[in-house]
């Protein structure tokens, strides 16, 4: 099947789609369960009016019996006569043992005794042709005694038990499917908007996000979470594009020197200005790949959405390891490092590596950029239930419009030009907090800089 192009419309018959297939079972179940109500109902209802009509029946028969004070039809005769006459509401028949009526109201019936259902009557006086219900006995002598009584009442309900069961079926049928064509009318066009997006970002425009009504509803819900997972991809997208730009930007200038130093050695006849500019050309070389390694790096830190081999870490051992790596430094520098170590109880939760190498990234700053006789200092405490890491210095500083600056790609302020580096520094640095929750931010020390590091609780412990 060939694949659908993305200008093409994709819009789904409301009769394929899963909406309306959900709504037309919901509305099968719907149906059925009305149908069984309904059919309950009408059951119990005929039952009840069946039940009431054969005792009545029963009670005129008794009564017939009982006035007569015997089961043969000579006794029966007289009371029948008058029962006739008195009670025109009811249905009587006397036939003798060669089943020839002796009196009543009614025609003819083969002598079957117990309930009878008649669908007709046979009635002589008055005549109708109404349905009877009726009980007939047979008596001592052979002969055969019937009272009935009308059931057109039961029939009627039976007919419209009938009606009912019919026209809520049709009913059902006709709300079920036309409600569930128009709601998943509706459905398809919630979703139709979101394919419709889809395709737009499919044709480049990487900016489209969805509408949301504010009902707050599942569709809501799906918006907002398409919308994050959209925002999470055109951040993705920008940073690769902007590695792409600083690669191509940055790369230049090492690599037009290394350029120039392999031209020199090339044309050069001197053995020491050969070797010199061979030299210059593999120190070019090499600044070239920290900066398209750092480059690389700070990427999948500001990618990630994790923290790799995290664990629970003291931050009393981090801090030892930094005086231990960066006291001579210091000292030969003719600058005082001073490692103020917290408590053993204070935990962090975090990459032993990443952490170390955003410290050690602050404390090589303040010692590159900060005259002899300067002093630096390393501390952390916890202050509302966060921990905060402190690298401050007495030196020259940073100016405060320069502050937030510093921490993009490449930035290098002009105090800081004759300081071997990359510019990315203080980007790794921020990017690893980032990474681990936190939060970077710098302030004027007076003299100097003061930066502090804050991690949420989430991420730290005291124990």
């Amino acid at each position: 099947m060939p694949a659908s192009h993305p200008n093409s419309p994709l819009r789904l018959p409301v009769l394929r789609s899963s909406s309306f297939r959900i709504i037309a079972m919901f509305a099968g179940c719907f149906l059925l369960t009305g149908m069984t109500v309904t059919a309950f109902s009408g059951y119990h209802s005929q039952r009840l009016l069946s039940q009431q009509t054969m005792r009545i029946v029963s009670n005129e028969r008794d009564e017939a019996l009982s006035e007569a004070q015997g089961r043969d039809v000579t006794h029966l005769q007289s009371t029948l006569k008058e029962m006739v006459q008195n009670e025109p509401g009811f249905y009587y028949l006397l036939q003798d043992a060669q089943e020839q009526v002796v009196i009543g109201n009614m025609f003819h019936l083969r002598p079957i005794a117990g309930w009878r259902w008649l669908s007709w009557t046979h009635r002589t006086h008055p005549p109708d042709h109404h349905p009877v219900i009726g009980y007939g006995t047979t008596l001592n002598d052979g002969g055969y005694f019937f009272v009935g009584i009308d059931a057109t009442p039961l029939q009627s309900l039976r007919r419209d038990l009938w009606l009912t069961l019919a026209w809520s079926a049709i009913v059902f049928l006709v709300i079920g499917l036309g409600g569930g064509f128009l709601l998943s009318r509706l459905v398809l066009g919630r979703i139709e908007v979101i394919s419709q997006t889809a395709r737009k970002i499919m044709r480049g425009d990487i900016s489209q996000r969805l509408t949301l009504n504010g009902t707050g509803d599942e569709f809501d819900h799906l918006a907002n979470s398409l919308n994050a997972m959209l925002d999470r991809n055109e951040t993705l997208i920008a940073s690769v594009r902007q590695i792409s730009d600083d690669i191509a930007h940055d790369m230049r200038r090492p690599l037009a020197r290394l350029g120039q130093n392999l031209g020199r050695a090339q044309t050069a006849t001197a053995h020491d200005v050969q070797k010199t500019a061979l030299t210059q050309a593999q120190d070019n070389l090499q600044d070239a790949l920290e900066i398209f390694s750092s480059l690389l790096r700070l990427a999948q830190l500001e990618a990630g959405d994790r923290i790799p081999d995290s664990q629970k870490l003291v931050v009393a051992d981090l801090f030892n390891t930094l005086a231990d790596l960066y006291q001579p430094v210091a000292q030969e520098q003719e600058q005082t490092l001073t490692v103020i170590s917290p408590n053993r109880g204070l935990t962090i939760e975090g990459n032993r590596i990443l952490l170390t190498q955003t410290l050690s990234n602050l404390i090589e700053n303040a010692i590159n950029h900060s005259l002899a006789g300067t002093v630096i200092s390393l501390s952390a405490h916890m202050e509302n239930n966060r921990i905060i890491m402190i690298v401050s210095d007495n030196g020259p500083g940073i100016p405060a419009e320069e502050h937030e600056r510093v921490f993009e790609k490449m930035v290098r302020l002009d105090t800081s030009r004759t300081v071997p580096g990359t510019g990315l520094g203080l980007s790794m640095v921020r990017a690893i907090v980032h990474l681990h929750g936190g939060s970077i931010r710098l302030a004027d020390n007076k003299p100097g800089l003061r930066c502090e590091i804050v991690f949420a609780a989430s991420g730290c412990f005291v124990t």
